[in-house]
């Protein structure tokens, strides 16, 4: 069988992809890769161990990054809680009462799914 030709059956596809996953090139470039990654960790860590003060000032930073994303959730949570009243303010009374059963009740199980997955 020619280089590149495959009949579709199993036994090709599994040797095409099998070639595909032992491919020499890739395999260097993600061992090199790694390896860059980790002397730029360890030089990292070398520096902020040297400089205390500056390895504080890192983890302020990353806490008060938490923090923000944690404000920008509560928001976003806010939003949509209000953009949910505003809507269902401008349906008709009997409309909005029965999808606000429905909203309460999908909320209690889900509510319920959570306590019971927690025991």
């Amino acid at each position: 069988m020619a280089e590149g030709s495959s009949s579709g059956e199993p036994i090709d596809v599994l040797v095409k992809s099998t070639r595909d996953l032992l491919r020499p090139e890739e395999l260097v470039r993600e061992a090199t890769r790694d390896i860059v990654k980790d002397e730029i960790r360890r030089h990292l860590e070398k520096t902020l161990r040297e400089d205390p003060e500056l390895e504080q000032a890192l983890r302020d930073a990353v806490r008060d990054l938490l923090a923000a994303r944690a404000n920008e959730y509560a928001a976003l949570v806010r939003v949509g809680t209000a953009t949910a009243r505003l809507g269902l303010s401008a349906l008709p009374p009997d409309v909005r009462r029965a999808l606000t059963k429905d909203l309460v009740d999908l909320i209690s199980k889900e509510l319920g799914q959570i306590v019971e997955r927690s025991l």
